[in-house]
């Protein structure tokens, strides 16, 4: 008894010191999300799960916030800050920790009986266990370890979608309060052609045409600014959301005051196609797909036909004959099989073998779609640079000279006040068409950013609006602020002329 009651515990110790094989050590799936997307986290995608992490996490989300935020600070406030990613971060352990139960044998179940017929009292003893699982076991694990591993690269490839996200809605966001600042400045302007028309109209200068004319701009301009602020609020709450700020945080929000200027040089062709198709978290994904198919295929096949249990048995039997007891103990096993009489298992190895062929076929599909999608999402990078950089170099120039000699004929008195306002509103209207030009190219360059590392995020390229361009960043800025200087003092003209009527 003693030889097999000792095999039987080495049994089932070694099953258990298999079935803890498969266990999920989430701080490392962490930390190799972070070496994977560093570009992207920057090692800070932490799961915070004590208080005095939460706190530390506020402390540093405060510490971003009282500043403008830049690009980069959203990123690492959305990663400290963002309830969004911490459930992302907690639903992926959860789902790595299912994984993992999957790869472990299930616990015996112990039964114990008693039985008594006249004098006889009987114990008996049953451990019962699934045969076939403890044979199946190391098969169970292998499929149990492809799952987390598919679970890592699944939480890297969310990360950076929601970063990818984090990053286009600050573009929006900051490109959005450019715009409706000059939004205003049209409006200013245009209020200042209808109130001039008006006065003029009053003392027999203008016809109703003509002051008709002024106002509709005037009109016109006012709607685009109602357009604009909402624009404006919409892009800053769509940010908000995304960087998952409270109330008091929204309050603190401060975004710079206009979009990074270019890139001295765009990405060249050679460092986008550095990126080896067989390196994608897309193609990773699908390739661990149809390996965890190809497992499981291969294990139901022999489940699908067949189940095993096996008893192991020990009663005991007390007899009271004439006032002498006596025990008489039993030893045994038995198994049991599950006869495929009814049910041989067909319709489930035909969804096994469907399953592993539509792996095959999203494997091959996203090898074949990854190269394509990243020279979709490099030409839409280089056309929103080549197009931006166009309107810097090319229609800027000219802008400005036409602005010069507007001036100069003004001053010589060749052209009104009208047409002059009528410049200002053109040149604003092309310092909005620039910003739209800069924002393509830094949706873009997000866009394509995630398509290296291989979670594809779709761009649709939009022409900005005609009439010309200006340069946005620093030197607009400058341009800007001369140009409003130049503003006041035709306002100041203008309020002396209306004085004189």
């Amino acid at each position: 008894m003693k030889p097999r009651l000792f095999k039987l515990t080495a049994s089932v110790a070694t099953a258990l010191v298999l079935s803890g094989c498969a266990s999920v050590n989430f701080d490392q799936a962490v930390s190799e999300t972070n070496q994977i997307a560093s570009a992207f986290t920057s090692g800070q995608l932490a799961l915070s799960q004590t208080a005095a992490q939460n706190a530390a996490r506020s402390k540093l989300a405060s510490d971003l916030l009282s500043k403008p935020l830049s690009s980069d600070d959203a990123i690492q406030l959305a990663l400290v800050n963002s309830p969004a990613l911490q459930t992302l971060l907690a639903q992926s352990w959860a789902d790595m920790s299912f994984a993992s139960q999957a790869g472990r044998i299930s616990n015996p179940i112990l039964k114990f009986e008693r039985v008594t017929y006249k004098d006889e009292l009987e114990l008996g003893r049953i451990l019962s266990f699934g045969l076939l699982d403890l044979l199946t076991l190391p098969r169970r694990q292998a499929m149990a370890q492809s799952q987390i591993e598919q679970g890592k690269l699944q939480l890297s490839a969310n990360v950076v979608e929601q970063v990818t996200q984090v990053r286009q809605a600050w573009v929006r966001a900051v490109a959005a309060s450019q715009v409706l600042q000059h939004a205003e400045q049209i409006n200013t302007a245009a209020e200042a052609s209808a109130e001039l028309a008006k006065r003029m109209q009053q003392v027999g200068n203008f016809n109703k045409l003509q002051r008709a004319r002024q106002q509709v701009f005037y009109a016109d301009s006012t709607a685009g600014l109602a357009a604009a602020q909402h624009s404006a609020l919409a892009a800053r709450e769509e940010l908000v959301r995304q960087l998952g700020l409270t109330d008091a945080q929204t309050k603190q929000l401060k975004l710079p005051e206009r979009l990074p200027d270019l890139p001295k040089d765009a990405r060249s062709t050679s460092q986008v196609n550095s990126t080896a198709t067989d390196q994608r978290l897309d193609v990773q994904l699908a390739r661990g797909q149809l390996d965890a198919a190809g497992k499981a295929q291969n294990l139901n096949l022999l489940t699908s036909l067949v189940d095993v249990e096996l008893d192991i048995l020990r009663s005991t039997t007390f007899e009271n004959d004439g006032g002498v007891g006596r025990a008489f103990a039993k030893r045994g096993y038995e198994l049991g099989i599950r006869l495929p009489i009814f049910d041989w298992g067909n319709a489930k190895r035909d969804a096994m073998n469907a399953q592993s062929l539509a792996a095959a076929n999203r494997y091959e599909s996203t090898v074949r779609s990854a190269t394509s999608q990243l020279r979709e999402s490099y030409s839409a990078y280089r056309t929103s640079y080549d197009v931006a950089r166009h309107y810097r170099d090319e229609i800027v120039p000219l802008r400005k000279l036409m602005a010069e000699e507007n001036v100069l004929r003004y001053n010589g008195m060749l052209i009104g006040v009208f047409e002059l306002l009528a410049d200002t509103r053109d040149q604003i209207r092309s310092v909005v068409t620039a910003i739209n030009a800069y924002q393509q190219f830094w949706l873009a360059d997000a866009a394509l950013s995630a398509s290296m590392i291989g979670k594809p995020t779709g761009l649709q390229m939009s022409a900005p609006a005609a009439g010309g361009g200006e340069k946005p960043g620093h030197l607009i800025t400058d341009r800007v602020k001369k140009h409003h200087e130049q503003q006041k003092k035709l306002f100041s003209r203008c309020r002396d002329y209306h004085r004189s009527c």
